[in-house]
């Protein structure tokens, strides 16, 4: 699956979607985050950045692939590539995440477009989510890849706050490091 990583992890979040949003900014020692969450905890976005010793190819490889998105994103339990475009441009994509046993699954299919291997864009098609859009930007830096991940959300059903908290404090940063921990293990695997 293509860019389940971005949508995985901010499943249980929400969108940018009001003038009144909190900000709140962290660094997480080698991840710079920014979220932006409504008053009630219900919709925001986030912004990450994290620089990742592998070249952009190896770091997209591993974007755009739904048995990774199984390993790398918290709570996605399923991941299956619906349609391609005869040219690989874009591709619809089903996602399910099963994020705590009291908050049911969420099953939704998103539209990942490709720009290989500088740039994917998600937006929600269909399923549980009211609304998901995002993207993953990949630059080279030298030997190095600084991916940068932005997503709005909204799941358009009330969700218990600390998941939200939960998904954007902790499950953000977790998810781009299993990602530069599995980008870099695969650059030294193949230099």
């Amino acid at each position: 699956m293509r860019f389940s990583l971005l949508i995985a992890l901010l499943i249980a979040s929400g969108t940018a979607c009001a003038a009144t949003l909190s900000q709140e900014a962290a660094q997480h020692g080698d991840i710079e985050v920014r979220v932006s969450l409504d008053p009630a905890e219900q919709s925001g976005n986030a912004i990450a950045t994290v620089r990742i010793h592998a070249h952009r190819e190896v770091v997209w490889s591993l974007i755009t692939s739904c048995p990774e998105s199984l390993v790398l994103v918290p709570g996605l339990v399923s991941c299956q590539v619906l349609e391609t475009a005869p040219d690989r441009s874009w591709q619809m994509i089903r996602h399910v995440m099963n994020y705590s046993w009291f908050v049911p699954k969420i099953t939704y299919e998103i539209r990942a477009s490709y720009d290989p291997p500088t740039r994917v864009s998600i937006e929600r098609v269909s399923g549980d989510l009211r609304v998901l859009k995002g993207s993953w930007v990949l630059n080279s830096d030298g030997e190095d890849t600084l991916a940068h991940y932005a997503v709005d959300l909204a799941p358009g059903f009330w969700v218990p706050q600390w998941i939200v908290r939960s998904a954007l404090r902790h499950d953000l940063p977790k998810m781009l490091r299993a990602l530069r921990s599995r980008a870099e293990a695969r650059q030294l695997q193949n230099p």
